[in-house]
């Protein structure tokens, strides 16, 4: 090499070298809160925070920088994924051009009421900046009624994109656009390619997925954008995605097997094109429904949604007239066209209609929908007049019929899956009102922090061992506490079984007996079984005693926790016999607590006898806000003998239309002598208040108290059928709005 090529070289080298350094010292490397403190107080365009890679527990990181479109600062990982943010921890960022990425919040909480705020006061607000391949993963206060945002987005201008949001357990609001001052409205953020993953059912209003403005702000301008997300099962509550400002667009997403729907609430001028929802045929799920003026709803498909009422495949609204803004505007110059609906059950125009409700929609356009299905060959609910509604070249299976009397053509029932599974008309259909290809706009891989997995550690009974229980006292403590999710607790049959202390589940796990003699379970505690937040119990071919249970007001064989639960439970019970539950008055089956919720309980071929309280106690969400303890529950094929309360009393107070349940199913039962003790309450046999799906059939009631209804809004859905009452008062309601088939009293 010669002596020039030489200088050359080590000038290049020198240049890389001092350029790399360069580039380095941009970089502040942290490994705690006080070494981010002082980097943060630093912070000039172009630097970046990195975060050492473990566990930051308890930590609010406040972020506050001015970056520029061309030198934006960066809080990030120090390797994606490898940073875990739990305890007591959030992030609140503000100033310019600020992208925060990599970020895992996991199994911890917030302190305040948000896990990622786009602002750091009042005043302080982020603009122009971007969070992205970040994780929330169960984030959520142990204390389900209480609500907090895990995304809060102020400003103008931002983006959150490429995130997954997953296993929000408590109340609130998963991601929220908000509009508190003006400089938040107007806003032009962007929020795409983020997985929205499951969702449990809350059990009451304030679980929505995705808001956008609030009732205060519902006429301002927004201007947000929605596009390109997955809403995977996201069942928090009626409301997947609640518009509640205007100038939205909603575009583009998909909602798999989600038990809502999107809804503009509030706000005018939204758009809502391309989105897809595969309801595949699973319970509640729903569409679009329209309120307010100046909507448009176009070119979205929909595929096997059940939902009814104001959870239909397409809803259009009555609405209030000179409506307050937390009310319901009346539609006015709508568009619901263009839109694809497979095998899905319901389209109800004018839902909600009521003395209030009374303003039917006007000058809005239902035009160029295909809607082909054989599972509800009459599709259309109309609850009031639609005249103001121009229906023309709609397309309806010629199976199907309509109330409405012109604007559909028949045509034949074809549906085939297309080279991408999806369920898909004819091309000729398709091409008659210019639908283009059936496809998906964003699949579940495509959507969502690009190293965090997507499926579910779902536990399910008897997944696991199985563990062989000796007779004796304690001895089923002791297997219970030496079991894991998914085991099986087999006790001896004809065995006896004491327990001296709590048996606590906090995990799903089933205790049950091989057929034959029933083992029998007595406990010198006032509970025998606590269900503890994470547990689920499966009880089946035992044999409950309360013969040396102490003189305890209140007794129960199982109860959920004292505390809140913010993960749902199940309890099923198939086969077992109760006796002797008399140690005083009130000695009960089982007990709900306020502040936890089942997702299902299943009483099923089992025997209840001399009980003095109730078999479930479901009754102590009090405070009339639409709370309510069960989603689904099932009572079949029992009987119930001299038991001085309820089969099941169960309350849903207050008119909040934001859920579904509870869902009650009752059928092939006996009760004799139920109802009747002197110191019972509500005087009924069953009780059920504020009910929303309610099935009681093929059931014999002897010599006991009378069933009461007590039926209050969202158009509850009661029938009953097939009873047979002996000896028994008649039927008790508060209004005859109730099917009544073959009912018989003798």
């Amino acid at each position: 090499m010669t002596k020039v090529s030489k200088l050359h070289f080590y000038s290049f080298v020198l240049f890389i070298a001092l350029f790399s350094y360069s580039k380095v010292s941009l970089a502040k490397l942290v490994n705690n809160i006080e070494q981010f403190d002082e980097a943060v107080s630093m912070l000039k365009p172009g630097d970046e925070v990195v975060l050492a890679n473990g566990v930051w527990k308890d930590v609010e990181l406040v972020f506050k920088g001015n970056g520029s479109s061309k030198k934006p600062i960066q809080l990030k990982a120090q390797s994606t994924g490898k940073v875990i943010i739990t305890g007591q921890s959030n992030l609140a960022f503000s100033g310019e051009y600020i992208i925060v990425s990599g970020l895992v919040f996991k199994n911890g909480s917030t302190p305040t009421g948000e896990v990622i705020s786009f602002r750091t006061s009042n005043e302080d607000l982020a603009n122009h900046s971007r969070v992205t391949n970040t994780v929330i993963d169960n984030f959520s206060t142990e204390q389900r009624p209480i609500s907090d945002l895990w995304v809060a987005m102020y400003g103008k201008n931002n983006r959150f994109d490429h995130n997954t949001l997953i296993n929000k357990r408590n109340r609130g609001v998963t991601l929220a656009v908000r509009m508190n001052t003006a400089a938040s409205r107007n806003n032009n953020h962007i929020i795409e390619y983020n997985y929205f993953g499951p969702r449990q059912i809350l059990g009451s209003n304030g679980g929505e997925t995705l808001r956008i403005g609030t009732s205060h702000f519902s006429r301002e301008y927004s201007n947000t954008t929605a596009r390109y997300n997955y809403f995977d099962r996201t069942n928090g509550e009626h409301e997947i995605i609640s518009n509640k400002s205007s100038g939205n667009s909603l575009i583009s997403n998909v909602f798999f097997e989600t038990q809502g729907t999107l809804t503009m609430r509030h706000g005018h001028f939204t758009k809502v094109e391309g989105n897809y929802f595969l309801g595949n045929r699973k319970p509640n799920t729903g569409g679009i429904r329209i309120i307010n003026e100046n909507q448009s709803v176009s070119n979205n498909y929909m595929y096997g949604l059940t939902g009814k009422r104001l959870r239909g495949a397409l809803v259009i609204m009555n609405g209030v007239p000179n409506s307050p803004p937390n009310r319901y505007d009346p539609v006015i110059n709508s568009k619901m066209n263009n839109n694809i609906v497979i095998d899905s059950d319901y389209i109800e125009l004018g839902a909600g209609a009521d003395e209030e409700r009374s303003a039917a929609p006007s000058t809005s356009e239902f035009k160029g929908n295909i809607i082909l299905g054989k599972s509800n060959l009459t599709p259309f609910t109309l609850y009031d007049d639609m005249s103001g509604i121009d229906f023309k070249d709609n397309h309806l299976n010629e199976e199907a019929s309509t109330p409405i009397k012109s604007g559909f053509a028949s045509t034949t029932y074809s549906i085939r899956t297309n080279k991408y599974g999806l369920k898909s008309p004819e091309q000729a259909l398709l091409d008659k009102i210019g639908f283009g290809e059936i496809k998906l706009p964003v699949t579940k891989k495509e959507a969502g922090a690009n190293f965090y997995p997507k499926e579910e550690a779902r536990i399910t009974f008897k997944s696991g061992k199985t563990i062989q229980v000796k007779r004796g006292t304690n001895t089923l403590l002791l297997a219970l506490e030496s079991s894991q999710a998914g085991d099986i607790l087999l006790l001896e049959n004809g065995s006896e079984y004491l327990l001296t202390k709590f048996a606590e589940i906090h995990h799903p796990i089933t205790i049950m007996a091989a057929k034959g003699n029933k083992p029998i379970i007595r406990s010198q505690k006032p509970n025998f079984i606590n269900i503890e937040n994470g547990g689920a119990l499966e009880l089946e071919n035992l044999w409950f005693d309360g013969a040396e249970s102490p003189d305890y007001k209140g007794n129960n064989v199982i109860s959920t926790s004292n505390n809140s639960m913010n993960i749902n439970y199940s309890l099923s019970v198939r086969n077992i016999k109760v006796t002797d539950l008399d140690v005083n008055g009130y000695f009960y089956f089982f007990k709900a607590n306020a502040g936890t919720f089942a997702d299902t309980i299943n009483i099923l071929d089992s025997e209840f006898n001399n009980i003095t309280g109730a078999i479930l106690q479901l009754n102590r969400e009090v405070d009339d806000l639409g709370v309510y303890s069960v989603e689904n529950l099932v009572i079949a094929g029992n009987t119930f003998t001299n038991v001085k309360e309820e089969v099941v009393t169960i309350y849903r107070g207050g008119r909040d239309e934001s859920t579904f349940g509870p869902i009650v199913t009752v059928t092939n039962n006996t009760l004799t002598n139920v109802g009747m003790g002197s110191t019972h309450r509500s005087g009924s046999s069953m009780y059920f208040h504020g009910v929303q799906n309610l099935n009681v059939s093929k059931t014999t009631l002897n010599q006991s108290a009378p069933l009461e209804l007590f039926m209050t809004n969202g158009e509850p859905i009661t029938v009953l059928q097939d009873l047979v009452l002996k000896d028994t008062g008649r039927i008790r309601a508060n209004n005859n709005d109730y099917e009544a088939l073959n009912i018989t009293y003798k």
